[in-house]
């Protein structure tokens, strides 16, 4: 049984599925530790509520992207994880060697085409509105120095339809993200999610 770490930002709907995943049997990991990058971060008591101990990692508290990176691998490091999902992690983090191919993140967007610095949540959506796109989707992905560059290991697809917004499209989109991500994960850990 792998030992997981959950990084997130915001509501934590994704590590909330990916816990719901490992508990179930669908995922080989165990989740040992959730790290926010905010105190304000609304997955916070959500998981919390689920007796996941969660730990807060200020980027404001560290004089560069390397001391930040540090602190958070120290913190998932601390509770033994072996591996780290991004759940709406919104921070730079730089990859050193001994957490290369470790890291997995779920991407509201099909990439390469839709990733990059400053292309995160709604911003995503728009910009596959704004490109004219015929589908959009989700991605999972390894992590490693760039954003939104490591080795593709899933994607799902949605079409763009007739008079969408942007809310709309990311409802479609997130429903696919919960399907995608913990079997993708179950995948690269070693084993088929049912």
């Amino acid at each position: 049984m792998k030992r997981l770490a959950l990084f997130f930002s915001g509501t934590g709907g994704n590590a909330l599925n990916l816990l719901d995943a490992c508990r179930g049997g669908r995922i080989p990991a165990q989740v040992v530790v959730g790290v926010a990058s905010s105190t304000k971060a609304g997955g916070i008591p959500r998981l919390e509520a689920e007796g996941v101990p969660v730990r807060v990692a200020l980027r404001s508290a560290y004089a560069d992207d390397a001391a930040y990176s540090g602190a958070c691998y120290g913190l998932a490091e601390a509770a033994g994880a072996e591996f780290i999902a991004l759940c709406g992690w919104l921070k730079k983090l730089e990859v050193p060697p001994a957490w290369e191919g470790r890291i997995v993140n779920i991407h509201p967007g099909l990439l390469p085409a839709f990733g990059g610095a400053g292309m995160w949540g709604m911003h995503v959506h728009r910009a596959v509105l704004a490109a004219g796109a015929a589908e959009s989707g989700c991605t999972v992905h390894l992590v490693d120095n760039l954003y939104d560059h490591g080795r593709i290991l899933a994607q799902a697809r949605v079409p763009v339809l007739p008079g969408d917004t942007p809310e709309a499209l990311q409802k479609r989109v997130y429903e696919q993200e919960m399907r995608l991500f913990p079997e993708a994960l179950a995948d690269f850990l070693g084993c088929t999610a049912e």
